[in-house]
């Protein structure tokens, strides 16, 4: 608990005993002092309550009378004027009692906040010209510089390993707990923790453009960004409130001159109306509701830019990807060795050896899949052909290795491969030894992000992608994508977008899931827009509207199934308040309702409403709500 939070607890302990107490009095003894039962009844009422009219009383000199505090000054004061001491100083303390609640619920929202704010770095250390380290604050550090980060502290800024290996938990940003192995030449994040080795890293990005900054920067927006649903409750308390305290008056005034009845009957009842009235559980629980979905999604990774895109996402209809980096780990990959005269270790080996000096894409996934340096001494000559391939002497042996144009060229029958990818052919000394594939392999959390998707009732998956064909039909296939469209460039891909935009349902909304570099023009025309594997991408987290901190396309499935959750919630809330206070509102004008049943229609309601609107922060349970 805060001090404030704690000095309200001390008041309604207090305030409470001493009511407790004067009512057991009067009960007992059934005394009558006069005016001065009311001046005792003042002292608990005052204790809890001073601050509630203090606020009213300074609402009124600025004009701004129509709040809860107006409420609750008028209607307590208004059971003083009536005799009902007792329970107006009960609805005074019951309503500071929700009050502290809300004031605790919320302060709970915001610490799930402030734990994502601990990837603030405190210090870099920078190594001076006696060797040793100091401590600078990480906005003065200058790109290029080298810093050493020491186990146990939090990467200050973006850059390149340049010596030593660790271990960093990159928990805070993406909500895994794996660690991930780093070494020299290795790219490291803002925000992350060095768990084991020292490393020393060279700054990339001053700490303004850096990843924490950039995300510590989207968190404190997404505040800023009210959903429909907030907007709504906000311009219905400005009409509800007036409309409330105008119907209270002419309750406390028509009937008794109409029927001739008591003024004190009637203004009780118009004073338990304004207490019924007051819009406590919308005002408190629809924003919190919010708010706690977008601290939950944090905690797992996932950056909503503000309630209006976590809303949206409830009804998201069709899902679009890009293929590459999205649904695919964006690296080439060995995924198939085919060998005709030697063994596959061979082959590979082959190939590694005359793609030795070679820097290309296709050369370095060869080397990953061999796994060890090659031998390159065993190369005595190595010749490039652009567009074709090359032709080397590996241990006295002619070796071309390139494509089928280069074997044809050549006069070397090579077998047509099958498999989708690109083929590196492989002769040696003008016999045919086979051929390898190389291609981007999916994500291994690709396909269940599908099913996934498809099980929350999402009606249309779609891929867009630059690839072939044959690569895209494949990719298709073994994601069970319900359309896909290859060969595209990325204003062909906003083409695709609009004409799917055009199909969809008037209400429902269009994902487009890109890496946030390429796909801008998509991200931009898609109703909302999500970057995948966005870490340490800047132009990512500047288009998008919801960003990915890792490259796990189920986060998706996860994004719409904290919004879907989030949205029950608030219109259980609504319905709950609205329909309690509704029905109560009418048997306090009926004079059925009494003082006691509008506190739990006010505090009791604002109670469960909150209570119901931290659920949100539980993602664990998050739910989808089919539609």
């Amino acid at each position: 608990m805060t001090r404030r939070q704690k000095k309200t607890l001390a008041r309604i302990i207090i305030s409470f005993a001493v009511l407790a107490a004067e009512m057991i009095f009067f009960g007992v003894t059934k005394a009558d002092l006069g005016i001065w039962e009311l001046v005792l009844f003042l002292i608990p009422y005052l204790i809890i309550g001073y601050d509630i009219l203090r606020k009213a009383f300074l609402g009124i000199l600025h004009l701004q009378v129509f709040d809860e505090n107006f409420l609750m000054t008028i209607a307590t004061i208004g059971a003083f004027a009536t005799g009902e001491y007792a329970e107006g100083t009960a609805v005074m303390l019951f309503y500071q009692t929700g009050e502290l609640f809300q004031s605790c619920a919320v302060s709970k929202s915001r610490r799930s906040i402030a734990e994502l704010m601990d990837i603030r770095p405190d210090h870099a250390n920078i190594e001076n010209e006696k060797g040793e380290l100091i401590e600078v604050d990480p906005e003065e550090v200058a790109v290029d510089t080298v810093i050493t980060v020491k186990a146990g502290e939090r990467i200050p800024l973006d850059g390149i390993v340049v010596s030593g290996n660790s271990s960093l938990d990159t928990s805070a940003l993406t909500g895994e707990s794996v660690p991930r192995d780093v070494s020299k030449g290795g790219e490291v994040i803002s925000g992350c923790v060095n768990l084991t080795g020292i490393l020393k890293v060279r700054v990339t990005k001053e700490y303004g453009q850096s990843t924490v900054s950039r995300i510590l920067e989207l968190v404190e927006e997404s505040q800023e960004k009210k959903s429909k649903s907030e907007n709504f409750i906000s311009r219905f308390a400005r009409v509800y409130t007036p409309a409330v305290v105008i119907a209270a008056l002419a309750l406390a005034i028509i009937p008794p001159i109409v029927t001739g009845g008591n003024f004190s009957q009637w203004i009780y009842r118009a004073m338990t109306f304004l207490v019924i009235s007051c819009p406590c559980a919308l005002v408190i629980s629809i924003p919190l509701t919010f708010f706690s979905g977008i601290g939950g999604a944090s905690k797992c990774g996932v950056l909503i830019k503000g309630g209006n895109y976590l809303e949206a996402l409830a009804e998201t209809e069709t899902v679009v990807f890009d293929k590459t980096g999205t649904l695919t780990k964006g690296s080439f990959e060995v995924t198939k060795i085919c060998p005709e005269s030697i063994s596959e270790s061979e082959l590979l080996e082959t190939a590694v050896l005359a793609e030795g000096y070679s820097d290309h894409p296709i050369s370095l996934s060869l080397k990953r899949a061999y796994g060890k340096a090659p031998d390159l001494s065993r190369i005595t000559h190595s010749e490039e052909t652009a567009g074709k391939g090359i032709k080397a002497v590996i241990d006295g042996k002619t070796v071309l290795a390139g494509n089928m144009k280069l074997m044809t060229d050549s006069g070397i029958s090579a077998k047509k491969e099958t498999a989708v990818g690109t083929a590196v052919h492989i002769a040696i000394n003008g016999e045919y030894a086979g051929h390898i594939i190389i291609s981007d392999s999916l994500k291994e959390g690709s396909a269940d992000a599908i099913k996934e998707l498809r099980r929350l009732g999402v009606k249309q998956t779609v891929m867009l992608t630059g690839d072939n064909e044959a690569a895209a039909a494949e990719c298709a296939e073994k994601l069970g994508l319900d359309k896909w469209y290859s060969g595209l460039l990325p204003s062909d891909k906003a083409e695709k977008a609009e004409q799917l935009l055009k199909e969809k349902s008037p209400k429902k909304n269009l994902l487009f899931a890109g890496d946030g570099i390429n796909d801008a023009p998509v991200l931009a025309i898609a109703d909302i827009g999500a970057a995948m594997g966005a870490i340490g991408s800047d132009a990512a987290i500047e288009a998008a509207d919801v960003v990915l901190m890792d490259d796990d396309p189920r986060k998706l499935a996860l994004a719409i199934k904290i919004s879907r959750k989030t949205a029950a919630i608030v219109r259980q809330n609504i319905v709950f308040a609205l329909g309690v206070k509704g029905t109560t509102l009418i048997l306090g004008a009926m004079g059925i309702a009494n003082m006691w049943a509008a506190v739990f229609a006010d505090v009791g309601v604002s109670v469960i409403a909150i209570l119901n609107a931290m659920r949100a922060m539980n993602v664990g349970k998050a739910s989808a709500v089919k539609r």
